[in-house]
């Protein structure tokens, strides 16, 4: 393994670590998914591009896009619960109330 793939590897595993354990406030979630997300990009991107694989270029883009895509619907989210709530505490919130 060389050491950008355990750097990867190490960062995707951080992040997940992170997101088991440091789940007090939805913005600290939410930034954990997204260096998950970031660290499967880039583990990607160095995959396929060491493969030369002309096939899967576009995949780390489309998962880049829908990365993005969750960022944005996380933080409408985040705004939404700190408006109706007052806060961000992910244990006031309540998911079976409509």
């Amino acid at each position: 393994m060389t050491p950008i793939q355990f750097t990867l590897n190490s960062t995707f595993m951080i992040s997940l670590l992170g997101l088991s354990m440091h789940r007090i406030h939805l913005i600290s979630a939410l930034i954990c998914i997204e260096g998950m997300m970031l660290a499967l990009f880039m583990i990607f991107t160095s995959l396929f591009s060491s493969l030369q694989t002309s096939m899967m270029t576009p995949t780390p883009i489309m998962l880049l896009a829908f990365s993005a895509c969750e960022a944005g619907t996380g933080l409408a989210l985040l705004v939404a619960t700190s408006r109706t709530h007052g806060n961000d505490h992910l244990q006031n919130l309540n998911l079976l109330q409509c």
